[in-house]
């Protein structure tokens, strides 16, 4: 169970354990000889110390500051912007420091009247494709014609699914700036992502230049679809892309802040491993883990959907494609090229979503317990011992784990098994479409070939 790290809290604690460390300090240096004085007096460790107190004064609520620190925000902040384009996901920097929404905010106006927009438009392509629809009367042709309608249904869940949300993922997203000034209190580094500026200009180039890429493509490969029902599904397809690169970036931001913790625990319990050392440290993890914990929470309406959106349409096009192919044999024409395509697309979006929170997760807990095994638990004292049990005691009883509120963890294990679940469904639907074809051959072969009967001529 996840327990959320108040800043009250988190300060006692760094409070207790300075005050200890200084206490333990002045103990040792009055039961020690000359020359155990002139080493607890290091001047590099004095410096160390003054420095560390110095920046325990720090304050993560405090606006001012996390906006000093919040590295992250900097980094991402055009993913926010693009969203906030989309009119998905309304939220501003309101104040230094703090992410929030409103619906009294412009971006929420905005949002609004972009969604009315294109919620027109949607319904105008949609009515033509559901009329396609009504006028199927082939099994097959009726499941080609719902791949498009699939695509339409993304749209009418943003208010559920992105608006709705908009107050947890605020939050999760000043939590970022909050832990980055712990960050610094604790390692006094401030919290860095590599190129992670520069990655978020390609992927977000890149989600409009393949939304832009798969929609022309299916036109040209999809018969009925014509190019100007493109225009009703770029800014969904787009969003699809976004959200994909959204939980990368996540994922990716948390890797990278486990990482450095990991790196600058090893570094400071070589230089002096103490209780003191260690409790800040198990606090920052405790943290990192809260955070992973919450971008599940956080984001858990958006991409519950987001997985069954691509289960589903992982299923139609994979069965459309293979219909085709028992149909007329593996000709790869335009129709099953399409269909391929659109499969594909979405299955390398499932497994990025997938992949990446897998790795993170992994990350968060590895490195710090592989420095936590590393210690020569003989050449320290008692109570660093105990604050060690209740580091790894900690990491036991918090898993990293991303959790969709329960309904999904987030990792490598709900990638097989939708895979599985995609493949029993299509060996159900080959099942129907082949009995389909049996009943089909069987009814030409019952029937019987009428014949005319002459009459005999009359002779006389």
């Amino acid at each position: 169970m996840k327990v959320r790290i108040e800043e009250p809290e988190l300060d006692n604690a760094f409070n207790i354990s300075l005050l200890r460390d200084d206490m333990d300090q002045i103990w040792h240096i009055m039961n020690s000889d000359e020359k155990s004085v002139h080493n607890a007096m290091d001047p590099t460790l004095i410096q160390r110390e003054k420095e560390r107190a110095i920046r325990s004064q720090l304050n993560s609520a405090n606006g001012m500051t996390a906006e000093i620190h919040d590295q992250f925000y900097r980094d991402h902040k055009l993913l926010i912007t693009l969203f906030q384009t989309l009119a998905v996901m309304p939220i501003t920097r309101s104040a230094p420091g703090r992410i929030t929404f409103s619906w009294n905010s412009s971006a929420t106006y905005y949002a609004i009247v972009f969604y009315i927009f294109t919620t027109c438009l949607v319904l105008v392509v949609g009515y033509e494709r559901v009329q396609i629809l009504l006028t199927t009367r082939k099994f097959d042709e009726y499941i080609y014609a719902v791949v498009f309608i699939i695509f339409l249904i993304p749209h009418f869940w943003i208010p559920f699914v992105g608006w709705g949300v908009a107050n947890h993922v605020a939050v999760y997203k000043t939590m970022w700036g909050a832990f980055q000034v712990r960050y610094y209190r604790v390692t006094g580094r401030s919290l860095q992502f590599p190129m992670l500026k520069i990655l978020i200009v390609i992927i977000s180039t890149g989600c409009l230049l393949c939304a832009v890429l798969f929609l022309l493509s299916l036109n040209l490969l999809l018969e009925g679809f014509a190019l100007w029902h493109t225009s009703a599904y770029y800014h969904i397809v787009t969003m699809i892309n976004m959200n994909c690169a959204l939980w990368y970036i996540n994922c990716r931001a948390i890797k990278e802040a486990s990482r450095s913790l990991a790196k600058s625990f090893k570094e400071d319990i070589k230089i002096k491993c103490d209780a003191a050392l260690v409790s800040q440290y198990r606090y920052l993890w405790l943290n990192l883990s809260e955070l992973l914990q919450t971008l599940g929470n956080a984001y858990a309406r958006t991409y519950s959907t987001y997985c069954l959106f691509m289960f589903v349409n992982i299923t139609i096009a994979t069965y459309g494609a293979l219909s085709e192919i028992v149909d007329h044999g593996f000709k790869l024409s335009f129709k099953e090229i399409g269909l391929l395509v659109d499969a594909g697309y979405c299955a390398l979006l499932l497994f990025i979503f997938c992949d990446c929170s897998h790795k993170a997760t992994l990350e968060v807990a590895q490195g710090v317990q592989d420095t936590l095994l590393t210690i020569n638990l003989l050449s320290i004292d008692q109570q660093t011992q105990k604050e060690i049990d209740l580091f790894i005691q900690a990491i036991e009883m918090n898993p990293a784990v991303v959790s969709l509120k329960g309904y999904a963890n987030v990792n490598r294990e709900l990638l097989s098994s939708s895979v599985t679940t995609i493949a029993i469904y299509l060996i159900v639907l080959l099942q129907f479409k082949i009995s389909l074809i049996s009943q089909r051959e069987l009814s030409h072969t019952n029937v019987v070939p009428t014949t005319t009967v002459n009459p005999l001529p009359i002779t006389a």
